[in-house]
């Protein structure tokens, strides 16, 4: 498919595509993926939908879209998502930005649980196109604000709900979690893409190293390289296993392209018990643990920021605090000592090496 028309923030032409070529008008504002990259089809591909939810196939299904590739779809909404302000403007386009932002989504039951009356509706523009991810989810909006529901079980919502709450206690950056019906849902934290969110791939690709990671975000903002340090420590203290390059990010001024820092921690139902109580609760040998320190060691900056970290002693009582606040029930003495016994063998690794 060749494309002609404008990559635009809100009402700028941040470029100029002919024949899929990207030609820069406004660098500044340009996504951290094209300024790495500049594959203007990458880009795109990067926004679709998952197609192997079962959703996204009924989706796509309710909305005539069966044989529609990864572009196409992300072009029945302009490429616009919930969380940033970018979107594709064709050559002979009259669209403005108002006329293709979401003001509202008659396909979140569709998207979230396969709902079948959603197959009566009327075409409207959905962001569930472009709501990337594995799980089934949805956005809500709910008194003017978008909220991201999603599936899952009692122990991958107390999970994602804990280490929000685990998070918060120690003083980081955490996204909202709350927990409605059998579903989970995370207020949008752009507020409405008043600031931009990019993906972590835009930046260092699919590599998860840790060093790799830590590097390239230090390049761009020390105050990231720093948030990035805190939250791999709570990946490490509640073993979450998943973190990747499209599960963190950034966040960008609208309006000049300058990067605020890291987005809020969030993505961590697949950690702690969400898979059930692991075996090894003395967390030695911990895989997770061990890459950490690791990590530490092979770069003294990295260290530094880790020793300089400030957050309250991690003990019972600021565990329990957070068990508190979860109303689902769990061992929680099992959590405990699972992330005390985390805390202590990253400390002593750290401290005796």
């Amino acid at each position: 498919m060749k494309l002609n028309g404008y990559l635009m923030s809100k009402d700028v032409v941040v470029a100029e595509i002919k024949d899929n070529n990207l030609m820069i008008s406004n660098e500044p504002l340009l996504p951290l993926y094209l300024k790495n990259y500049t594959d203007f089809e990458g880009w795109l591909k990067s926004r679709a939908i998952d197609k192997h939810r079962t959703n996204s196939r009924l989706l796509k299904k309710a909305l005539r879209l069966t044989t529609a590739d990864d572009i196409d779809v992300v072009l029945k909404v302009n490429g616009a998502t919930i969380t940033d302000t970018y979107w594709f403007k064709k050559a002979d386009s009259n669209l403005n930005y108002d006329d293709i932002k979401f003001k509202e989504n008659m396909f979140d039951k569709l998207a979230l649980y396969g709902d079948p009356d959603s197959f009566n509706n009327d075409y409207s523009n959905t962001p569930e196109l472009t709501n990337i991810g594995s799980f089934e989810k949805c956005w809500k909006l709910i008194d003017g604000e978008w909220w991201l529901y999603k599936q899952g079980n009692d122990l991958e919502i107390f999970s994602e709900l804990f280490i929000c709450e685990l998070g918060k206690a120690l003083g980081f950056p955490m996204a909202h979690y709350e927990k409605d019906g059998k579903f989970i849902k995370s207020l949008d934290f752009t507020k409405g893409a008043t600031v931009n969110f990019e993906l972590a791939s835009g930046i260092v690709g699919e590599d998860e190293d840790y060093n790799v990671n830590f590097t390239k975000l230090k390049k761009i903002s020390e105050e990231c390289a720093k948030e990035y340090v805190a939250m791999i420590f709570v990946d490490t203290l509640c073993f979450n296993m998943d973190r990747h390059t499209r599960n963190y990010g950034v966040l960008r001024d609208v309006n000049t392209g300058e990067v605020l820092g890291l987005a809020p921690n969030f993505d961590n139902n697949i950690s702690l018990i969400s898979r059930g109580y692991p075996k090894n609760i003395e967390r030695k040998n911990d895989k997770l643990i061990e890459l950490f320190v690791e990590f530490l060691k092979n770069d003294s900056y990295a260290l530094e920021c880790f020793v300089n970290l400030k957050y309250p002693k991690i003990d019972k009582d600021l565990i329990g605090n957070s068990l508190d606040k979860v109303q689902i029930e769990i061992d929680r003495e099992f959590i405990c000592n699972f992330i005390l016994n985390a805390n202590e063998q990253i400390t002593g690794r750290i401290h005796t090496n």
